[in-house]
């Protein structure tokens, strides 16, 4: 990462009340992923129970995929195999091994938690809280996110740190990469209310001119900067929510493991509103501490980073985790979109330890409340997992961290699989039906050797594989059952088994529209095209009618070539694939519907039932009456404070030197030097144009003299 500002106070140099000045940065070193790593002094080290852990999880399967395998072969072997049922055979073997790893996974946690003991490091979750004896910064990036919500969410984490009675041991950092000028503003001033309320102190703000590198840029950035003053430094996202307890916990047991270099929760859904939000809060608070905790046990020290709600040692984070420009254009080169798993990657090679802690609880974030909002997202991350192709071929990291890249890819990858299985299947039966004098044995034969295949076998394969799938459902339920408490917050257990129900069905139809989106994604990127970096919705899902005609034309269609070609053959085959072809043939409906408030008493949990207090003074706060938007300029214009705390957060001279002009800035001085008004100028000024103007002190003055 480059060398370290050391600061022993960072605010000594904030040029007023929290406002960090934008200096130019310190040249940052990229890392070299060639580059032998500088291994720590104690490197953690892989004994034989976790050798054990490791191999139980591989064999199983390896077991699995290979009774699938040998079944499926019986399958279509019969009558000889063909190109393309080897092509099935060959697709399924991939997808069935993608499924029955995560059964692995899911199956060692379900056994993890019945001995109540997930966390990949010791670490108490009751009992009275440790004192701490480090420095920690809390880094919240944002990037063109509703200021207002932001600080409503830090205010309360700033509130539960402070009823710990150890918030002297963290400082607070909102570094903004928000490109759009109005939202800018607006973020200072939320913060100037934040700071009041919190009563200044270790509260501070910057705006960063250049968003270099996205988010990945804008901690490094920091860490050049100010992170010699800390020990450790606590990710925040934007809509991340931690309470104080959790955080004080998470310091103290890095403290207490000094070859840790990362800490990660498992994050819990809250605030879910439509249902499609709350059916991914549902699984996600009822499945995912199981797959977490059994992730956490195999994988140890090497275990992964999902980018926010983890706390990282700065020392290890500076030296190791610097990441590099990649060769070529977007979408596979340039900067590192996912850069997580390449971080944590990185300090593992050195020797340091990546853990997780599932059952530590106290960790929220929110969810995109609608499949479209969730597919926008998607469609980046898809992106950021496939760079990681350019990764995997990196010296000397650690097999699991390669596995955590194979298992990203894999994620996305299989949903081409799996249409391509579907259409090979459909392509299989058409040909049986309509081309039959194709397929002769050699030598010389008087009848065609027809594609044929065991219904009743191939029924069995279908049947297992499903269970693969639901069985990781049924073991979460099953915990429920074993826990009274849990199991009364989730409404209790006919409730609970209700809303399982509920949620595989409603899976069952969103799961083939996300397959196609999926599967558009990886054809774009392929292709060459750029996802970008779009500011995500946090409010309700409703999409405008127009919208969902246009995004989910594309599954409909699909939906009906499947189900006319279905039909084509038989009524049978139609019936097989109906799962499948009713979630496309009906994505319109069924993205409308989910986007929508609803099941409220169906998809209880227990964050509902009983709010942690950080939750519920988070929503305190913003539920407040909502602020009215004023344009950028004109807010400093009418407040002389905020303009002095934004003019001497501003660089003294444009980066770059005087051989190098801003176009955009050149424009916007020539319409304010111009003898119009205020009003006049103003309304000439692009966006564009007015961030230019925001970040280059004589002309914003000039203008707002007039």
């Amino acid at each position: 990462m480059g060398a370290i500002v050391t600061s022993p106070r960072p605010h000594v140099a904030a040029a007023a009340e929290g406002f960090l000045p934008e200096e130019s940065p310190l040249a940052m070193a990229a890392a070299d992923l060639g580059r032998p790593p500088r291994a720590v002094s104690k490197p953690v080290s892989v004994g034989a129970g976790m050798f054990m852990r490791r191999a139980f999880v591989l064999m199983l399967t390896v077991a699995l995929t290979g009774a699938g395998a040998y079944e499926m072969y019986m399958v279509v072997q019969v009558g000889g195999v063909t190109i393309m049922e080897g092509m099935v055979l060959a697709l399924f073997v991939a997808l069935l091994a993608w499924i029955a790893f995560s059964f692995a996974s899911a199956l060692a946690g379900f056994f993890v938690l019945l001995r109540r003991n997930g966390n990949a490091l010791p670490i108490r979750d009751d009992g009275p809280l440790p004192q701490l004896a480090s420095r920690t910064a809390v880094l919240l990036p944002t990037y063109n996110e509703n200021p207002y919500q932001l600080v409503a969410r830090l205010q309360a984490i700033y509130e539960s740190i402070e009823a710990t009675g150890q918030a002297d041991s963290f400082d607070w950092f909102v570094l903004s990469d928000t490109r759009d000028p109005d939202i800018w503003i607006a973020e200072e001033q939320a913060f100037v209310v934040l700071s009041d309320a919190c009563g200044g102190g270790r509260l501070f703000y910057r705006h960063r001119a250049d968003n270099t590198a996205r988010k990945s840029g804008n901690v490094g950035e920091w860490i050049t900067r100010f992170g010699g003053a800390y020990q450790f430094m606590i990710v925040l996202d934007a809509d991340s929510l931690m309470s104080g307890d959790t955080m004080v916990r998470m310091v103290h047991a890095m403290e207490t493991n000094p070859q840790a270099a990362l800490l990660q929760t498992l994050p819990i859904i809250v605030n879910a509103r439509s249902l499609f939000s709350r059916l991914q809060q549902f699984a996600g608070r009822l499945y995912g501490p199981m797959v977490a905790a059994g992730v956490a046990w195999w994988h140890g020290s090497e275990g992964n980073y999902w980018g926010h709600n983890a706390i990282i040692r700065i020392q290890a984070f500076a030296e190791q985790a610097g990441l590099p420009e990649l060769s070529g254009r977007k979408p596979f080169g340039g900067h590192i979109l996912s850069h997580d798993f390449v971080e944590a990657a990185l300090m593992r090679r050195a020797g340091w330890g990546i853990y997780m802690a599932p059952m530590l609880g106290g960790s929220f974030e929110e969810v995109p409340p609608s499949l479209l909002d969730f597919a926008a997202r998607d469609r980046r991350w898809c992106q950021g997992n496939l760079q990681h192709l350019a990764v995997l071929t990196t010296r000397r990291l650690h097999w699991i961290s390669r596995l955590h890249f194979m298992t990203g890819i894999g994620s996305y990858i299989t949903a081409p699989l799996w249409l391509a299985f579907l259409l090979l299947g459909i392509l299989i039966s058409l040909q049986a039906r309509f081309i039959r004098p194709e397929y002769f044995p050699k030598g010389f034969s008087l009848f065609p050797n027809w594609p044929a295949q065991d219904p009743v076998l191939a029924a069995w394969v279908f049947g297992l594989t499903m269970a693969l799938l639901i069985v990781p459902k049924l073991l979460g339920f099953i915990l429920l059952l074993t826990r009274s408490d849990t199991r009364r917050h989730f409404g209790g257990g006919f409730r609970a088994l209700a809303g399982v129900i509920a949620e595989v069905l409603i899976s069952a139809m969103v799961a083939p529209v996300m397959m196609v989106f999926q599967s558009i994604a990886v054809v774009e990127i392929l292709l060459g095209r750029d996802a970008g970096w779009q500011t995500q919705r946090r409010d309700d899902g409703e999409v405008e009618r127009r919208e969902l005609y246009r995004k989910y034309g594309v599954p409909t269609a699909c939906g009906v070539a499947m189900a006319i070609s279905a039909w084509a053959v038989s009524l049978p085959l139609l019936l097989w694939m109906s799962p499948v072809i009713v979630g496309l043939l009906f994505a319109i409906p069924i993205g409308a519907w989910t986007a929508k408030p609803a099941m409220r008493a169906l998809f209880t949990t227990p964050e509902e039932v009983r709010p942690p207090s950080v939750l519920v003074r988070a929503n305190e706060l913003a539920a407040s009456p909502a602020h009215a938007s004023v344009p950028a300029l004109a807010a400093l214009r009418q407040d002389s404070g905020l303009l002095h705390r934004h003019l001497s957060s501003l660089p003294s001279a444009k980066h770059g030197g005087p051989g190098k002009i801003d176009l955009h800035l050149a424009v916007a001085r020539a319409r304010i030097d111009a003898s119009n008004s205020f009003d006049e100028a103003v309304d000439h000024l692009t966006p564009r144009e007015t961030l230019a103007v925001l970040g280059d002190p004589a002309s914003l003055e000039g203008l707002l003299a007039k």
